[in-house]
């Protein structure tokens, strides 16, 4: 009798097959910044940090096939198949690629500068090895919904995109911010944008209890999810009214904030939560229960707040040779002015307790993810901010293996990916970085990007940043 294969028996004979036909066809403004684009690669005997928290391997042989990671292993086991582009990893590192969950596609700078960044910022961003971003509020919101279809359809280079909404906050803010007097508004909001291709609602630092709570509710009908900068409305309340995610970590929680107003952001807020937040206090032991018991997510962006501190190592020659002259000068400027002042709003010991507050968050089981954030003065770039948030995490504390998981897997977990991204295992996309050094022995070897996998394909990060030097502040 003839036997025929089952559907599961077809499947696994074409998937491989369907797999790189889904791939986009990469367009010639792509190709000049792949330095190779080939079905099959091994990269052997590298250090791998596989992003699920489990300690480094050394040694290890990985095998790329149409796309995916086709096999991972001790190189006395596992062998570069016939064929196979090798790369040779021997005192190298490699990590699964970044995922910034706090990584916009507009920049603002000191001196009044505010561009969007559908040029540079995804250049930047895949240079420096983060291949996803959710870019966690817009002022531009269709630059970057068809940035992400450019991305998608193989025509710009740059990460994969979740898209999220403008801003949503109350009266008191404004702006070009979408403004919720009501919660029919703020409703009415999220399902414009939900509809618009938006997978993840954005609040502002004025938004109302009863608006957040109407926009949560349309949020989760329309099967998308919500994070924010809040102050308004506390931590406690956020999770209360169901939020999903809090932005910019313990930095943003009133609820350290004796006497808080209902629906009212507190004045010198900075200010004063950089004296009040304590890791170790009862009221911060309680939210972190809480937030864990209710799977809220919360992601950090440390490098953001850390070029606002005095004191700190921010005057990164990289960043600085890739902003625009003015902007490189208000920079430095400003720079200058933060670390001369006296009685400025930030202090180093509340920079130490905002890093303590993240690892206690992740020690206690919380879903920390990390993203970059590219604002306030400017001094953190995309993609290079990115790298300092991982710096940032083993100052405060938190291991490579740690804080890798951090930057990739965590973030996947946020987004609901990672079963196909996020961690350096058989069966994933191949969406990895390659690093020059030993990450475990010194963490500024995240800033020695040799190649970054997307979907397999090897992108040049030289290329990519040669392309955006002196164009940060323009585009």
């Amino acid at each position: 009798m003839r036997r025929y294969p089952t559907a599961f028996g077809l499947l696994l004979l074409i998937l491989p097959s369907v797999l790189w036909a889904q791939r986009p066809t990469l367009s010639e403004n792509v190709r000049k910044y792949v330095s190779s684009d080939t079905s099959l690669v091994a990269i052997t005997g590298v250090t791998v940090i596989d992003g699920r928290g489990g300690p480094a391997v050394r040694d290890q042989t990985v095998v790329i096939r149409d796309g995916r990671i086709a096999d991972v292993g001790p190189s006395s086991k596992v062998r570069a198949p016939g064929g196979a582009l090798v790369v040779d990893g021997t005192g190298a590192t490699l990590i699964p690629g970044i995922i910034g969950m706090h990584d916009h596609m507009f920049y603002t700078a000191a001196g009044g500068v505010g561009v969007t960044m559908s040029y540079t910022g995804p250049k930047l961003y895949l240079a420096s090895g983060v291949t996803s971003v959710r870019t966690t509020g817009t002022r531009s919101p269709y630059a970057d919904i068809n940035l992400k279809h450019a991305v998608d359809s193989g025509f710009a280079p740059g990460p994969r995109i979740h898209v999220t909404t403008p801003y949503l906050t109350g009266p008191e803010g404004g702006g070009s911010m979408s403004v919720a007097s009501e919660p029919e508004q703020a409703r009415r909001f999220v399902a414009y944008w939900a509809a618009e291709g938006a997978t993840w609602v954005k609040f502002y630092t004025d938004i109302s209890r009863a608006a957040m709570k109407a926009a949560i509710d349309e949020a989760h009908k329309q099967g998308i999810k919500a994070t924010g900068h809040l102050c308004s409305v506390t931590f406690k309340e956020a999770v209360d009214l169901g939020i999903d995610d809090f932005a910019h970590g313990v930095l943003t929680a009133s609820d350290f904030i004796a006497g808080k107003q209902p629906d009212k952001c507190p004045s010198n807020v900075y200010k004063q939560l950089d004296s009040l937040v304590n890791d170790d206090s009862q009221l911060a032991k309680s939210l972190i229960d809480l937030m864990i018991s209710r799977k809220v997510s919360m992601t950090t962006t440390m490098a953001i707040y850390e070029a606002l501190y005095p004191g700190r190592p921010v005057q990164d020659e990289r960043s600085l040779e890739l902003m625009t002259p003015v902007v490189r000068a208000a920079y430095v400027k400003n720079r200058a002015y933060i670390d001369s002042v006296p009685g400025w709003m930030f202090t180093p010991d509340g920079f130490r307790r905002a890093l303590a507050f993240d690892k206690a968050f992740y020690a206690a089981g919380g879903v920390l993810a990390s993203g970059v954030d590219p604002t306030g003065n400017g001094g953190a770039l995309p993609g290079f901010g990115d790298q300092r948030g991982y710096e940032l995490l083993r100052e405060g504390g938190l291991s490579a293996e740690q804080a890798v998981q951090v930057v990739s897997y965590n973030g996947a977990r946020v987004l609901g990916v990672e079963r196909t991204l996020g961690s350096v295992e058989k069966g994933k996309i191949a969406d990895l970085v390659l690093l020059k050094g030993d990450l475990v022995a010194d963490p500024s070897v995240i800033r020695n990007v040799v190649t970054v996998y997307k979907d397999g394909v090897a992108y040049d990060p030289a290329r990519l940043i040669d392309a955006v030097k002196g164009r940060v502040g323009v585009d």
